[in-house]
């Protein structure tokens, strides 16, 4: 332990205190690691030379060997070499495979990788690319202004939302962890914030998913001659049904309801038998159903890992845009289609001086990219060491928005459309916002277009694959968070676990599944997640760049992609990202939405129920924080020095050798 490495030293065998490289691995011995660590920072160059050795994260100086073990404890030409490489000489340290080294390889288990690099991709696509993209982007877009809304989306994703997405992506793939066990090895205090995403993603599974029943109850009811939201002869119309695509001359009145929107309140969700939060009535066996069989797929997509989802995403990723096309082009036919784009992009240049414009880019932004979910971190620690998660970032990030932008032609072809079926402006038919776009507009002028069963049969399925990979993507952050923090006891038994998961999301959807179930998914669309998953990226970026460290992660990044990140992402992951979440939070707290759906006003006391459901995820950070403190032994200083310094390596492959960054 005396020689310097850059010394030649044969010995036959492992013996204490050394390290061993058996299959083309190099293998610390633990009671050797500090040592090895603290001599990788002293090589003493031979005489003449004098350039400092090379470091890796870790503290080793080397460069793979190219004489191969042979995995029996045999070495070919009687040793295993280790290169330690300076930046004027390479030197060798010489070392050996034996019983012990192999008892610690047996113990490296390779983590799960994708199949493919495009099954990363798509992966990540999907979960950007959702039901948000087709109906919240084209709304917020001719709400803010039209085409000038363009310029603060386009500076937000710049600064805020790509800067954040890269930074997750290449955490996950770097640590290769979930959301909870990773900030062992970031710092340890922060370590609520793992558990704080795990509880909102179920938040998140226990209403998203009842939108995608209704779309499913949508493509049942498909199937037949006449589309049944075309007519007002159903059992469920009322006498103020008024279908104005009719042959006779009907004329539109302030109280005429359209045959869509009646079956969409009155038959899909029956909100006329509630009276709202405080009286939800029964469940509704129909979507009940429709629930249980959109869990089922999701659970047989995902039980077996990144192998089959990223199977499954192969579908779920790509039909959706050959839909767009073909709606793009079935839009762009109908009579009246350029009114609605001229309404979509006429741009307000006054708008821009309004500081909701701003909030509401950001938003966007943020919630359509979906930093914060712990997905990102899921589906990175799945790549290989060395991929270029930068090129990742910048590629799905940019196809998510570009998603964005054509959904609004597809959405605003057809509002033109029925603006001029129903002789009106474009923004008294725009005037749905959310769900009630694609379930009552879209849905409406789908009915009335030539071949219509097939356009309203792929376009549901569009929405269901829309939603079913998000899905995916979703339980999934959770899944990879849970077995890496307890792989003792999950790491053999996912099915089992996959299974009581997705039991517990049906379980927790069955206040959406009621009657006044639309009531309970608007209150959780709004507060439940959203300041909630701004809070928890808020804290994970300040915990990434000012107490793990700008320079380490960079360095990290430089480990596994060969070039260090630039000035203008050291200053977006330093301050102007988190600048960037603090300003959307601080405006959704200083004025909270007035919740209003269909007739229903929502009445003051669910703002604090919504904040209370909010609060019961990111409470986790505060009180892990202060579990952290008792549990840490020594000074109140000494303490918070411990809880904030990262207390787990991480396995760093270098070649074909397995190192660990201290």
């Amino acid at each position: 332990e005396t020689e310097p490495l850059t010394s030649k030293k044969d010995v036959s065998d492992c013996n204490e205190g050394e390290d061993c490289k058996e299959n083309r691995l190099l293998v610390r011995n633990p009671k050797s690691a500090l040592r090895l660590v603290e001599d990788g920072n002293k090589v003493h160059p031979s005489q003449g030379d004098k350039g400092e050795a090379a470091q890796i994260s870790n503290g080793y100086s080397g460069v793979q060997s190219s004489v191969p073990c042979n995995g029996m404890g045999e070495v070919e030409d009687a040793q295993c070499t280790a290169l330690a490489a300076t930046t004027t000489t390479t030197t060798t340290t010489s070392t050996t495979c034996g019983a012990e080294g192999q008892q610690q390889l047996m113990e490296l288990e390779d983590r799960e990788t994708w199949s493919k690099k495009i099954d990363f991709l798509l992966s990540v696509i999907g979960y950007a690319v959702d039901l948000g993209n087709v109906w919240r982007f084209p709304y917020i877009c001719y709400q803010n202004g039209g085409g000038a809304f363009l310029i603060p989306y386009t500076i937000m994703a710049i600064f805020g939302g790509i800067p954040l997405f890269y930074m997750e992506l290449a955490l996950g793939q770097y640590h290769r962890n979930g959301c909870i066990s990773i900030w062992r090895k970031i710092c340890p205090i922060f370590k609520g914030i793992g558990f704080a995403i795990c509880i909102i993603d179920l938040y998140v599974a226990s209403y998203y998913n009842t939108i995608m029943a209704w779309a499913f109850y949508y493509l049942v009811s498909s199937f037949t001659a006449e589309l049944p939201w075309t007519s007002c002869t159903n059992a469920w119309n009322t006498g103020n049904c008024t279908n104005y695509f009719s042959k006779d001359n009907v004329s539109w009145s302030l109280h005429s309801i359209s045959p869509a929107e009646e079956f969409y309140t009155r038959q899909v969700l029956q909100v006329h038998r509630s009276n709202g939060l405080d009286d939800l009535g029964g469940i509704s066996w129909q979507l009940t159903l429709c629930l249980l069989l959109i869990f089922t797929i999701v659970y047989f997509s995902i039980w077996k890992g990144v192998k089959t989802s990223g199977k499954v995403v192969w579908v779920t990723a790509t039909f959706p845009y050959i839909i767009l096309f073909i709606l793009l082009v079935r839009g762009a036919t109908l009579p009246g289609a350029w009114r609605g784009v001229l309404y979509y992009l006429k741009p307000d240049w006054q708008k821009l001086l309004a500081t909701e414009v701003w909030v509401d880019a950001a938003a966007q932004i943020f919630f359509s990219l979906g930093p914060g979910f712990g997905v990102l971190l899921a589906y990175a620690s799945y790549n290989k060491f060395h991929n270029n998660c930068y090129q990742d970032a910048l590629v799905t990030s940019t196809v998510n928005c570009v998603t964005s932008f054509v959904s609004g032609f597809v959405i605003f072809t057809v509002l033109g459309y029925m603006a001029e079926m129903r002789n009106e402006d474009v923004s008294e038919v725009a005037k749905d916002t959310g769900p009630s776009l694609l379930f009552i507009t879209y849905a409406e002028a789908i009915a009335n277009m030539p071949a219509s069963t097939f356009f309203a049969i792929i376009f549901f399925l569009m929405l269901l694959t829309l939603g079913l990979d998000s899905t995916f993507a979703g339980l999934e952050g959770v899944i990879t968070g849970v077995l890496d923090e307890f792989p003792q006891v999950w790491s053999k038994r996912r099915e089992l676990f996959v299974l009581g998961l997705i039991i517990v999301c049906f379980l927790g959807s069955l206040a959406t599944l009621t009657f006044g179930g639309a009531y309970v998914v608007k209150l959780f669309e709004e507060y439940a997640t959203g300041p909630a998953v701004l809070t928890v990226v808020f804290l994970e970026a300040v915990a990434v760049a000012w107490f793990y460290g700008i320079t380490q992660f960079c360095n990290d990044v430089k480990e596994m992609l060969g070039f260090t990140p630039g000035w203008y992402w050291r200053i977006c992951w330093v301050a102007i990202s988190p600048i960037f979440l603090l300003f959307i939070t601080c405006s959704f707290l200083s004025n909270p939405p007035e919740l209003r759906l269909f007739d229903y006003n929502y009445p003051y006391w669910t703002t604090v129920v919504g904040y209370c459901i909010g609060t019961s995820s990111i409470i986790f950070i505060p009180i892990y924080m202060v579990y952290r403190l008792i549990i840490t032994p020594g000074t109140l200083k000494e303490r918070i020095l411990k809880s904030i310094t990262p207390e787990t390596a991480t396995e760093i492959p270098f070649g074909d050798i397995r190192m660990n960054a201290v």
